[in-house]
């Protein structure tokens, strides 16, 4: 045997020693098939409020016959493409339909809007609901509440509050 053939079946071996998974890789048989990947996003929205403080109301003078408004914001955050509505109750002290704060038996009337000419009254049903449409991303979005109370109310002085619970429909 000569010098080169010895050497080839020196270097062969020394492949299939270094690297046997090569030479049944290349004569293995194998088959492929698809592994379906899936995954589903449910909606979902979180919901919070920034308060509607009107401030002072001063029945004798300034609010003897003007009214007093002020702004509260609720802010949805919605997973893109979520419809929804925003709907706020009528509060923890309504009398019938009207929204009223309180301060101990006194109490302060008060209304809250869908819109800054405050007149399409914000509630928690039907028409009254705040049609916010389809969120564009997740990103929080700020919906403002116009708040107005009305002028010639004949109250004490006091601290008056209210509990309005808002609730975002998806």
């Amino acid at each position: 045997m000569s010098f080169i053939p010895k050497l080839s079946l020196v270097l062969i071996g020394v492949f299939l020693h270094a690297y046997p998974s090569a030479l049944l890789a290349a004569s293995a048989p194998s088959a492929s098939t698809s592994l379906n990947v899936t995954a589903s996003v449910a909606n979902n929205c979180t919901i919070g409020t920034n308060p509607l403080a009107f401030g002072v109301y001063d029945p004798v003078v300034a609010h003897a016959s003007a009214n007093l408004d002020g702004t509260g914001t609720v802010n949805i955050t919605c997973n893109k493409g979520a419809v929804t509505t925003v709907g706020l109750d009528l509060g923890a002290n309504l009398s019938g339909t009207i929204r009223r704060m309180t301060n101990g038996t006194d109490f302060l009337t008060y209304e809250i809007y869908k819109e800054a000419g405050r007149t399409n009254i914000w509630g928690d049903s039907g028409a009254n609901l705040l049609n916010t449409g389809t969120a564009p991303s997740k990103a929080p979005r700020p919906f403002s509440a116009f708040g107005r109370i009305p002028s010639g109310q004949d109250v004490g002085s006091g601290s008056y509050t209210d509990t309005v619970v808002a609730t975002v429909n998806f």
